[in-house]
């Protein structure tokens, strides 16, 4: 069985590259495909375990590497152009085009979408209404024409699996088909159950608008006794850290063994962002950690509500203060906070994997 694995594109090792590896790993014979490959070496190896993605004309063309998403509306031509013939399955890690690969009858194509395209779908009003003419115009009228190729292309994939529930309502929503959950892997082992915790707040992500980041800074801004701890790097380092008061320490970019420590030690983990998942989370419970989080999206997944940490209803000031007051109301056993955590492991979800594929017959 030849088996072709094909990712959006690969710039970096996030969360859907994760995704990538374990399907890597369980394939290491399958070739790789891609839009873009401008992964460095470290990373080349974290996430394609040393290997190189044949990927699209977008690779050569005129600043890809730093800009290569302003080709949008070359994505769908792009992604049709691989050459995936040879294969008797095809799997996909999409989140964007690569979905839309082409495919013979003769072959199966199992799609692990982490979401349908957000910006032409969900996102599409909050994306474009920030844009000024005539820019906007043409904006618009490329996530139109990305929403009919995206619909036009659904009859190339065999099979859905979502990496959340939440996911896979939006897969129903927007494409009228049923996902399989699976939901991403997480290395739980290098996030190992550490006690007591301190007194101390942590939030950990990239500085960028969507994960709210700033916001939990003017949140803990207003409760000047208690303590915040900031990792990550982003667009909005430099402004986070100039309105954080005495009581908030921004770390920006840490290794892992320095961000680990502060996880294991932390009293409670802050998360805010709406994410199809959140893979984040997931490790801070697994060292014991409970997660105070925005009660919306993937979070639903993996947080026990006053179990495994505490929902909060709004992306507010008032609604996650709220939420703390009441989380300091409550106790919490690390112990099966990170027992909980380990449910999401790499080795489950090799194996739910494999016994999907087992299912249709593949394999």
């Amino acid at each position: 069985m030849r088996v072709a694995i094909i990712h959006d594109w690969l710039v970096t090792n996030g969360g859907a590259e994760k995704v990538l590896r374990a399907i890597i790993d369980l394939y290491p014979d399958a070739d790789i495909f891609s839009l873009v490959d401008f992964l460095d070496e470290q990373e080349r190896q974290e996430v394609l375990n040393g290997k190189r993605a044949t990927t699209s004309f977008i690779q050569k063309l005129p600043f890809a590497k730093t800009d290569f998403r302003n080709y949008l509306l070359l994505f769908p031509k792009a992604i049709e152009s691989l050459d995936l013939g040879g294969y008797d399955v095809i799997i996909s890690s999409s989140w964007a085009v690569a979905k839309g690969v082409k495919k013979s009858k003769y072959q199966r194509h199992i799609c692990y979408s982490h979401t349908p395209i957000r910006y032409a779908w969900d996102l599409y009003e909050e994306y474009t209404s920030r844009l000024k003419q005539p820019k906007k115009f043409l904006v618009q009228q490329t996530l139109k024409y990305i929403r009919r190729w995206d619909i036009a292309t659904l009859d190339r994939v065999d099979y859905f699996i979502a990496n959340s529930t939440f996911v896979a309502k939006r897969i129903e929503r927007t494409y009228q088909r049923e996902a399989k959950v699976i939901h991403p892997p997480i290395d739980v082992n290098n996030f190992t159950l550490f006690t007591p915790k301190e007194e101390f707040y942590l939030c950990a992500s990239r500085l960028v608008p969507y994960k709210k980041t700033k916001l939990i800074v003017e949140t803990f801004n207003t409760m000047p006794h208690k303590k915040l701890v900031v990792i990550g790097k982003g667009e909005e380092y430099q402004e986070i850290k100039a309105i954080a008061k005495e009581n908030i320490e921004v770390l920006g970019y840490q290794t892992d063994e320095v961000l680990i420590s502060y996880m294991q030690r932390a009293k409670g983990f802050i998360y805010m962002a709406l994410e199809d998942f959140g893979i984040i989370p997931v490790e801070a419970m697994a060292c014991g950690t409970p997660v105070i989080g925005y009660g919306v999206g993937g979070l639903r997944d993996t947080v026990i509500d006053k179990e495994t940490g505490l929902f909060f209803k709004e992306q507010t000031i008032d609604s996650l203060s709220d939420a703390i007051e009441r989380f300091e109301a409550l106790e919490f056993d690390s112990q099966k906070i990170s027992d909980h955590a380990n449910r999401f492991s790499l080795e489950r979800f090799y194996g739910e994997f494999e016994e999907f594929l087992r299912e249709i017959e593949i394999g």
